[in-house]
């Protein structure tokens, strides 16, 4: 799974894996500039994971609606990694049995609200093979996601993606602020992404050990937990840390070694 975070005149563009509700990040690379990733430097942090992981330990790629183009997508082809990413409705496609080009949407709109259809034949965007799926949404919106292998699986890996809210929310907001900091020297500030990462990490191994093993979070009466794992982590280490008559029930920092 592969985002972009857009702070001031640099991109953090991560790769991370879905795993219990949150995308964890893996690696990342500080990009100087405004705007998107290129297809070059999307292929590049593809190859330093395989590098270090083996391509078989990629179940699939994962991405939203500015991650594409001809050079990557055929670079995932060619890799024959499995893929899922969105792309806008208004999208060129050629429809090679119908040997005609149209907007991708023209697909789709025929078919009700919210129904999921894939498309069964190959089609090609910007010159790559791939297969087609996706729906109409309320708003006069679609759905529409392009992959590697037959789509029937699409809409349920795609839904995936949403757990990057979750890291997003912890690295900001929810967390450790990280856009509200004053470094400006990109190198300062990829030694302070990294920092974070290891962090988020460590919260998230804390949660859940307390989930497991001491108490439980409460479950609401909508069906979500009342608190996330990650807070629950954070939550208790910060206490830990700052509150010496707190009640030490384990060693929070064993939880930062590999073993």
């Amino acid at each position: 799974m592969i985002y972009p975070q857009l702070y001031k005149t640099f991109i953090i563009f991560m790769l991370g894996v879905v795993y219990e509700g949150v995308a964890f990040p893996l690696l990342f690379a500080m990009l100087p500039k405004r705007g998107n990733s290129s297809s070059k430097e999307r292929i590049e942090l593809i190859k330093r994971y395989i590098k270090l992981f083996g391509k078989e330990t990629i179940d699939c790629v994962v991405a939203d609606r500015e991650f594409i183009g001809s050079r990557w997508i055929g670079f995932l082809n060619e890799y024959k990694l499995r893929y899922y990413i969105r792309i806008r409705k208004n999208f060129k496609v050629f429809v090679p049995h119908k040997n005609k080009e149209l907007k991708a949407f023209w697909l789709f709109n025929a078919y009700r609200v919210n129904e999921f259809i894939f498309y069964p034949k190959i089609v090609k965007i910007n010159q790559q093979l791939c297969y087609i799926s996706g729906s109409k949404l309320y708003g006069n919106d679609f759905l529409i996601l392009i992959s590697y292998n037959q789509p029937e699986d699409s809409k349920e890996y795609y839904k995936l993606r949403w757990q990057i809210e979750m890291t997003f929310k912890a690295m900001k907001s929810s967390g450790f602020d990280i856009e509200k900091t004053h470094l400006t020297d990109i190198k300062r500030i990829e030694k302070l992404v990294l920092l974070v990462m290891i962090a988020f990490v460590w919260c998230y191994k804390v949660g859940i050990y307390l989930h497991t093993n001491i108490k439980k979070i409460v479950i609401k009466k909508h069906g979500r937990k009342a608190i996330t794992i990650f807070k629950y982590g954070l939550s208790y280490i910060a206490n830990y840390l700052l509150n010496s008559k707190m009640k030490k029930e384990f060693n929070i920092l064993q939880f930062l070694s590999c073993t």
